[in-house]
Order: C-alpha cells, then sequence, then structure tokens
C-alpha cells in the first residue's frame, strides 16, 4: 500500500530533522509558510525556515524519533519527540511534541507544533521553569527570548552574507 504523498512529505521532513539537514527541511516548506509552537510563534515564510536553520546549527547531543499519524490532501498530523542538550543551561530535554500540518502545492504551507512549555521548561530551567513555567508571565517570557534570540541569530547570518 502506498502512503500519500503529504505523509511522505512530512516523512521527509522529520528524516532530515534526524540528520538537522534544515535546508533540506526548509525545501518542504511553501514559500508562504506560517508556523507556530509555544515558543516560536506567528513565524512566516523565511523566519520559519530560519529558525530551524538556527536550532539545527546549535543542536546538542540531539536525536529524533517521530510518527506520521495521519495525512490527506488537505492535512497532516505527526507526533515527535526531539531530546537534546539545552544549550543556555547545559540541562537535558525530551520534549514531546504533536504536529499539525496544512498543504498546499505539495508543500507544508501551514504546520504548528504543540507541546506542554512547563514540563519544557522544567527541564530546560531547572527548579525555576518547574515552579514559574505555568505562570503566563513566564510562558511570555520564554517566547519572547526564543523570537529575540532567532532574530538576533538572522541579523548575524545577513552580516555573515555581507562580509
Amino acid at each position: 500500500m502506498t502512503q500519500h504523498p503529504n505523509a511522505e512529505l512530512i516523512q521527509r521532513f522529520y528524516r532530515a530533522f534526524q540528520q538537522l539537514d534544515s535546508r533540506s527541511m526548509a525545501a518542504c516548506y511553501h514559500p508562504q509558510v506560517r508556523f507556530s509552537d509555544p515558543a516560536f510563534q506567528g513565524l512566516q515564510g523565511q523566519a520559519a525556515a530560519d529558525m530551524w536553520h538556527m536550532l539545527c546549527s546549535r543542536a546538542e547531543d540531539f536525536s529524533l524519533t517521530f510518527e506520521v499519524l495521519q495525512a490527506d490532501s488537505q492535512q497532516g498530523r505527526a507526533r515527535w519527540v526531539a531530546s537534546y542538550r539545552f544549550s543556555q543551561t547545559g540541562r537535558r530535554v525530551v520534549n514531546h511534541i504533536e504536529a499539525e500540518f496544512r498543504f498546499a502545492d505539495g508543500l507544508i504551507i501551514e504546520h504548528r507544533d504543540h507541546f506542554n512549555l512547563w514540563r519544557w521548561s522544567a527541564q530546560a530551567l531547572g527548579l525555576k521553569g518547574l515552579l514559574l513555567g505555568w505562570l503566563p508571565p513566564v510562558q511570555k517570557a520564554i517566547s519572547t527570548k526564543a523570537m529575540a534570540g532567532l532574530a538576533q541569530w538572522q541579523r548575524a547570518q545577513q552580516a555573515n552574507a555581507k562580509a
């Protein structure tokens, strides 16, 4: 039995992620892709690809497993688990993610990842994350810091391209 082409697209995306091949991941995205998760909210187009480039370039002690749950011509779902060392604290994180996709022109045009930001913060930040990570202002601060880190990374890439 053959899989739907969009199931194969999701598999190609996560196989590339397993190899930290952000260029191949980005090639699965439509130019107008929209991405969102609890940390990186409302990314569009190149910014979504840049996020994967940044995360892959910084990955330490990384592994990933995934399962495509469903895919048809309009939408798809996957479950994946990323295991890595959070570079800012050196702490080990095992993040369980549910992903939703929408497709257009044979590519991913919308990608939404859902995970428990409190559970993530407890692992990544330790006691501070465990005690305070459930608070909306702390979750907003985590997202703000993630988005600022992406903007800084993008500026550095642009400066390197000009040099």
